[in-house]
């Protein structure tokens, strides 16, 4: 059974009512979860599979325009990661990278889905890459958005997890972060710090994330539990060759994280979007669209 006590979640017949996409969603019991999940059908039947994998505090929502254009080519599976969004919260230990990766699997079994190719935004390209790692699944390539694949370097990747750690053991911190992020100020200032330019859409999706305790404590149970110091001992043998596009006004993980991927992963390459930043994807989902589809046909995990 899922451990779904604490503070409230989301509502899907309240706060699902506008969610983009909604005629996509479905929920799915699989590794102990009720997931939300989104499928988008393309008109070929033969399309292959793509996963697509939000980052730590997103939902579905942000692949809202993207993820219909991606659907011209590829039957399109997005879910909210677990204690994200329509997501019901794992124990403790299901917040954790591994945890995530595995429960990620189950998920896959449970739709009987084999993704031609993963993409993932900031950690959400960890959780895919250990996924593949760990054999949840097995696809000809993977992509990441802005990819949160190593540890931070210097003073911000020492203070960060203790810091999380912190905030994870504090019980009342998600209702006070909620209670903050209802502020369209603090909203908006978070956004801004992410370098992106979003519309009113993502604005308001993200209003009804950062404003929800229970996906506030989803957000804080990951950090608190995130750890990339195996993930960037493993990295090396990832089996499928590694795409990272990366924003060059991203404001939450520096552009230059793209070459520390690059040089940890052999073959991985890395492309630069000028003007853009760590939502990139939101910002410009049909540039990141043609990118995703070339990489697929390099790779060989497009409709030939």
């Amino acid at each position: 059974m899922s451990a779904d006590a604490g503070p409230p979640r989301l509502d899907w017949a309240r706060d699902g009512r506008d969610w983009p996409n909604r005629d996509a969603s479905r929920f799915v019991e699989a590794g102990g979860l009720r997931w939300h999940v989104q499928v988008l059908e393309p008109t070929d039947a033969d399309a292959p599979t793509l996963l697509l994998l939000h980052g730590t505090g997103a939902a579905t929502h942000s692949w809202r325009a993207l993820a219909p254009r991606l659907a011209h080519g590829f039957r399109v599976v997005a879910p909210d990661l677990p204690g994200h969004g329509f997501t019901s919260m794992p124990p403790p230990d299901g917040l954790s990278l591994p945890g995530m990766a595995a429960a990620l699997g189950a998920l896959l079994a449970a739709l009987g889905a084999a993704p031609a190719l993963v993409v993932g935004h900031s950690a959400g390209a960890a959780v895919g890459a250990r996924a593949i790692l760990d054999g949840g699944c097995a696809p000809r390539g993977l992509v990441g958005l802005n990819p949160a694949l190593l540890p931070l370097a210097g003073l911000a990747g020492q203070l960060f997890s203790p810091a999380a750690r912190w905030l994870g053991g504090v019980s009342l911190a998600p209702r006070l972060f909620a209670r903050l992020g209802e502020s369209p100020a603090v909203l908006d200032r978070l956004l801004r710090g992410t370098g992106s330019s979003i519309g009113e859409d993502g604005r308001r999706g993200y209003a009804t994330l950062v404003g929800n305790p229970g996906h506030v404590a989803g957000a804080i149970g990951m950090m608190a539990r995130w750890d990339l110091r195996a993930l960037e001992r493993d990295l090396p043998r990832l089996p499928v060759p590694l795409l990272a596009i990366v924003g060059a006004r991203d404001n939450t993980l520096p552009p230059e994280e793209g070459e520390r991927v690059r040089q940890r992963v052999p073959g991985a390459s890395v492309e630069t979007l000028a003007g853009l930043g760590h939502l990139a994807h939101e910002e410009r989902p049909d540039l990141v669209a043609a990118r995703i589809a070339a990489f697929a046909a390099q790779v060989g995990a497009a409709v030939a």
